[in-house]
């Protein structure tokens, strides 16, 4: 390949991306930042009977961390966890420009014309906007 340093796997709910991407990176012998973006919570901040909403809306994000950790421990490799909040296509993008990625890595599922138009292509927006080659997976 290319001699990449630095990799940016951005998973969603398949993990097939994590293997290829984990794949590659041993065989560059790279750095790896894999990265998960979920939503950001836009509800009533205010509700009641929970005592501490901030632990209540981070657990999603440690959850997801941990499992992350779990499945790549026994990869010979720098592995980072970022668990991000918001738009996926600008998380993507700014994560892989804060760790000075070579490349992102990140899947795509086939879609019909009615859910892309809906929905549109995070795929797209991240290769519009990232300033390094994105290597897309199908999964």
């Amino acid at each position: 390949m290319r001699n990449f340093r630095k990799l940016l796997i951005a998973i969603d709910s398949s993990r097939e991306v994590l293997k290829a991407g984990l794949k590659m990176a041993n065989d560059e012998k790279c750095w790896v930042t894999v990265v998960k973006v979920l939503p950001k919570y836009e509800g009533d901040i205010n509700l009641v009977g929970v005592k501490n909403i901030e632990q209540l809306l981070t657990s999603d994000g440690n959850k997801v961390a941990s499992d992350i950790n779990n499945e790549t421990k026994d990869e010979r490799l720098n592995i980072r966890t970022r668990v991000e909040y918001g738009e996926p296509s600008e998380k993507i993008v700014e994560a892989a420009e804060d760790e000075r990625c070579d490349l992102i890595v990140m899947g795509s599922r086939k879609m019909g014309w009615l859910e892309r138009f809906l929905r549109g292509s995070i795929v797209e927006k991240v290769i519009d906007n990232a300033s390094c080659p994105v290597l897309v997976v199908r999964v």
